[in-house]
């Protein structure tokens, strides 16, 4: 089955102009308009102020001799000083490669490499005995030998490597905004919206979703340096949010509300990406704040969303939704139901990774295979089951891990799992659960543990077919995440489970 946007959607997520030229409209427009602001109280961006930020990133980087087409790591904590850089970056006609300011210097030196930076922009210490140069502007690094011309703007990536071994991706100017102008279409953004995200900015989801797509809309963005649990909704009102950019792990956090807790009004949607929204988890938020949520679908590749649910209309459970500016198929075009391979093309999606290998992810129409598995129903929302790489092979029963995850996070207790399989002499691979509970920090909460699992192989026989049902349960202190809350599966067994059953 072969899904695409139609060609209305198409036109309207249609960019006519680049970044630099939209940076100057809005300026013109509304020169005092917030562009960007802190979640606490501190100076805000505005868009004329943005515009001769621009400006003057543009005249410093091409003093220190960086051509326009090359690649400027960017390695900034501040989120306004980021804004201020990624987008005078990206205004200049160079390539911005964002990199997590709280790496280890082991860890930046690595992405260094990986994506060819010789210019990093940075407000942290030099991971280098040598090569940092301290600047009014910042720290910059330069090795000397100039960085590749990747031709035009844009951005230079690496995915997270929860799924293997990151991928470096560059996404051009184009491709940004056409995915920025499509999700604000979608999100009905407006110069009267404020958003809030409390995601990385070194991810491409604030990148595209949160700072692109406001600037598209002429909007206001709220940024924080993380998520914080403590004074949320507090927050949300003394700033006047309209619409929240979040991901499953702090929707999880936030479906129970504290006893002093007051959800504010005019919150028009949440919306999540970056990992599966179990079905339990999204009842539970949208119960205890009344906020609907939008759960979508993205991956770096496609520079953010793919899929989204729609804002008026159904929003099914389970379902990242329908395509939007982008073409979705199941590899064979499989008829509504059957499962299958994920592949998608489009005006947003990469046609090659910028270094080589994987080139057999794509075919010779475009076609780029995701790595996910899912299927479309009859009204054409997509489901996705899990990663290709995840399916559990028990005695030649496929076994999809989110199955199973939806059954265990029914339980309120359960605030996050992770089901994996693990080699069996017998039966070849079997299920097992990694969990992480409400009430279980320690050893000292084992009996809680014990009644917790009780409780859970109860559900799991109403449930699933004995084949699925988890041959171990391990309640841990915490599950190893990405920078958006993604469970890192490849290292969920790490030896830190407080209380383990094993099933006979």
């Amino acid at each position: 089955m072969h899904m695409k946007t139609d060609a209305t959607a198409l036109r309207r997520a249609r960019v006519t102009v680049d970044f630099a030229e939209l940076l100057r409209l809005r300026a013109q427009q509304s020169p005092e308009h917030p562009y960007v602001e802190p979640a606490a109280d501190g100076r805000a961006l505005v868009y004329g102020e943005l515009l001769r930020s621009a400006q003057g990133w543009a005249g410093l980087l091409d003093d220190l001799g960086s051509m326009p087409g090359s690649v400027v790591g960017l390695a900034v904590a501040d989120p306004i000083d980021f804004t201020a850089v990624f987008v005078g970056v990206l205004a200049s006609g160079r390539v911005a490669a964002p990199f997590d300011p709280r790496a280890t210097d082991a860890e930046l030196l690595a992405v260094l490499e990986r994506t060819g930076a010789s210019l990093v922009v940075s407000d942290r210490p030099s991971p280098g005995p040598s090569e940092w140069l301290t600047m009014p502007a910042g720290a910059f690094v330069l090795d000397g030998s100039g960085s590749p011309l990747l031709g035009g703007g844009g951005l230079l990536l690496s995915t997270s490597g929860t799924t293997g071994v990151p991928k470096v991706i560059h996404i051009d100017e184009k491709r940004l905004l056409h995915t920025a102008q499509a999700i604000a279409v979608h999100h009905e953004l407006t110069v009267h919206d404020r958003g809030f995200n409390p995601l990385p900015l070194f991810h491409v989801n604030a990148e595209v979703v949160g700072l692109l797509a406001t600037a598209v809309a002429g909007a206001t963005l709220v940024l924080d340096d993380r998520f914080h649990r403590r004074g949320f909704w507090e927050t949300l009102g003394r700033r006047r949010i309209t619409w929240v950019n979040a991901v499953p792990a702090i929707l999880a956090r936030l479906s129970t509300l504290e006893a002093d807790e007051v959800v504010p009004a005019g919150i028009r949607f949440a919306r999540s990406a970056s990992a599966p929204l179990p079905g339990a988890v999204l009842e539970r938020f949208e119960h205890a704040t009344g906020i609907p949520v939008v759960e979508t679908y993205g991956m770096t590749e496609a520079a953010s969303q793919i899929t989204a649910n729609p804002l008026h209309g159904p929003r099914k459970r389970g379902s990242v939704g329908l395509p939007v500016a982008t073409e979705v198929r199941i590899a064979g075009d499989a008829e509504p139901g059957r499962l299958g391979r994920v592949e998608i093309r489009g005006p947003s999606v990469i046609t090659s990774y910028a270094r080589p290998g994987y080139e057999e992810r794509f075919d010779a129409e475009g076609w780029l295979e995701t790595g996910d598995l899912g299927y479309f129903d009859e009204d054409g929302y997509l489901f996705l089951v899990g990663r290709v790489d995840d399916v559990i092979n028990r005695s030649g029963e496929k076994i999809y891990p989110r199955e199973v995850e939806e059954v265990i996070l029914a339980e309120p207790q359960v605030t996050s799992v992770a089901v994996v399989g693990w080699d069996h002499e017998v039966l070849g691979q079997v299920p097992v659960a990694y969990m992480v509970a409400e009430g279980v920090q320690g050893p000292e909460d084992r009996a809680h543990a014990a009644a917790l699992v009780a409780r859970l192989q109860e559900r799991c026989a109403a449930a699933l077919s004995r084949p699925k049902r988890p041959y171990a349960f391990h309640v841990v202190g915490q599950l190893p995440q990405g920078a958006t809350g993604k469970v890192r599966r490849r290292s969920v067994a790490d030896g830190s489970a407080i209380y383990t059953l094993l099933v006979e």
